[in-house]
This record gives C-alpha cells, structure tokens and sequence, in this order.
C-alpha cells in the first residue's frame, strides 16, 4: 500500500509520521512529499530515511491514500489531482471542510458519511474535533440547543514558528514572531483572521463544522478563541444547552462508554483535564462536569486534547484505518 504524506516536513506532518509508525504503517510505500524549498530535504520513518519528493512525483506514483497538511492554497491546488488519478485525499486543512459536497469527518462520530466514490475527505479543526467528540453522545441523548464555547488554545496550533517564539521570549532571545503580541506570560484572544462581523476564523470553524459533523444547522453557537503559552494541547470551556433534562450520573457514563473519551472528573481530589498530561496522547479528557444553574437543561464541561495528535494527525490516520477495512485494502 502507498502513503504520501504531503506537509512531511512540517510540524503536523512529524506528528502524522509518528502516529502512523504507532499504528502499524511503518512497512508502507511511504512517500514524503513537501514544497519545492524542502524537496531533497530526508524525513526519518519507520527507522529509515526518506528523501522528500516534489507533491508532482507523488501524484506520479498514484498512491492509495494522501494525507495533507500542508496549507489550503496546496490542498485546493493538489488534493484534486491525487483524487483524479484515483488517490484517496484526507485534508486537514480548512480547503474543503465547508464544501457540502466533501464530508468532514470524525471517525467515532460519522465515518458512514463517507461514500465509496469520495476521494477527498475533510479533516476537521483541532478544536472541534476534541468538543465534538464530547458533545456527540451527549447531543445523541439530549439534542443540543446552544453552545457557549471559550478555548484556551496550545501555540502548536499555529505552528512551529510560534512554539519558537514562545521558547525564545521564555529565554529572553530575540525571534521571529508568529504573533502580533508575546505569548510568554500572556494571552490573546486571537485566533486566526479577524473577519468584519468581529469574529475570527478559528470562532466561525467551530460553529460550521459543529453543526456539519453533528448534522443539525440548528444548533445556536458563540465561540470565544483564545492562544495561551502551553505547548500540551487545547483547553475549552463549553457551555451546553439541550432539549431535554440530563441526569449527571447518565452523563458521565455516556461520555465514559464513548469511545476515544476518558472522564477526569473528581474535583475533590484535583483530578480534572490539563494540556501538560494530554501531551502525546490520543484521548480526548473531559472533566469539570456539572450542571449550570443560570439556565435549564444546560451543563458545564472543560475539554482538553493534543490538538497535534487527536486534534489533527491521529483522526485523520483514523480515517484512513476504517476506509482501510471498509474497502479491503491489503496493507
């Protein structure tokens, strides 16, 4: 089986390296493929050395998946012809997640809504990822109303750029800057491109891609978004309306018997979800439950994840997997 990894050089594309080593696809025709400036440049993968190739020469190899990360501008440009020559595309950029032709996926949740006939698949943002698998089993239950979102989101999100400036403030060293403001020993509430109505892109993300993975355009939702100095993953605060009235007990059990979710959820004991211990794990940690006084049928939660793995590379490996079994594919 062929794998192009396109973005191998990148931030994501080493995390995408790592998780697919972990789940077994260290044996692939493995296929890095990055932009001109990187060409040549070797990747190590599954205890071997890889030279980068042109996105053209991978297209060239017609491989059975590519996996994307490397920016919407290459994603529009290229996801196309991978798909044309027969390559099944997941992207995780934001290039095609509002297309309503393309499905936006998160396995746990929707995998059915990818047809056999689809070539280029959406992976979702990393912060709706984590509070989508939360809120499913929940909103299964319940039917959501209204969500109040505030995220507290890890520099990795923006990129390695960033996680160098957040070090270099740290040790007093002059950088290049990923952001307008420090980060160190700050925070700002920025998260993408301003947009006229006020909002950010990162705000807009979360209220589309909520209501297209869920399936119900109906649900009412605010986003705050927010960068932090943390390195761990991505924190948010979610404040959830439902239809109906929800027992506490039935809602830790519902977001315990989901799969990919681990509750840490006994205050009393100072055990609740921290980016610092979700680092490097593929688990999404919900924690700080109870129920919000100040409106009927409307509960608290504090979501937290490795916007890295779960958040980006591990669902969209994931993806891959079950097309893997769906279509019998020998690896």
């Amino acid at each position: 089986m062929k794998i192009a990894l396109v973005g191998a050089t990148g931030l994501v594309g080493g995390v995408m390296r790592k998780v697919l080593e972990e789940r077994g696809f260290q044996n692939c025709d493995f296929i890095p493929a990055a932009s001109e400036r990187s060409v040549g440049k070797e990747v190590e993968f599954g205890g071997r050395n890889y030279r980068v190739v042109s996105v053209a020469d991978a297209i060239a190899q017609k491989p059975d998946f590519a996996i994307f990360s490397a920016g919407g501008a290459a994603s529009l440009q290229y996801a196309p012809q991978f798909a044309a020559v027969g390559t099944t595309v997941i992207d995780n950029s934001s290039a095609w997640r509002s297309d309503k032709d393309i499905p936006l996926v998160v396995p746990e949740i929707n995998i059915d809504a990818i047809q056999d006939a689809d070539r280029i698949i959406a992976n979702p943002n990393c912060s709706t990822i984590q509070m989508v698998l939360a809120l499913a089993p929940l909103h299964w239950e319940y039917t959501l109303r209204r969500l109040v979102i505030s995220t507290y989101q890890s520099v990795t999100g923006t990129g390695m750029k960033a996680v160098n400036q957040l070090y270099a403030e740290r040790a007093g060293q002059p950088c290049e800057k990923a952001y307008p403001y420090e980060i160190d020993l700050n925070v700002l509430p920025h998260g993408g491109n301003f947009e006229p109505d006020g909002y950010t892109t990162e705000e807009i993300k979360l209220v589309n891609e909520t209501r297209k993975i869920l399936g119900n355009n109906n649900i009412r939702i605010t986003a705050t978004v927010a960068r932090v100095p943390s390195v761990g993953g991505h924190s948010e605060a979610v404040n959830a309306e439902f239809e109906r009235d929800f027992d506490l007990d039935k809602v830790r059990q519902l977001l315990s018997e989901m799969p990919g979710i681990i509750v840490q959820d006994t205050p009393e004991k100072n055990i609740y979800p921290m980016p610092r211990y979700a680092k490097d794990r593929d688990e999404v940690f919900v924690g700080r439950i109870r129920r919000d006084f100040s409106n009927p049928n409307t509960l608290n939660l504090w979501i937290v994840a490795d916007n890295l793995r779960k958040g980006a590379a591990t669902n969209a490996i994931q993806i891959m997997q079950k097309l893997i079994e769906k279509r019998g594919i020998t690896m």
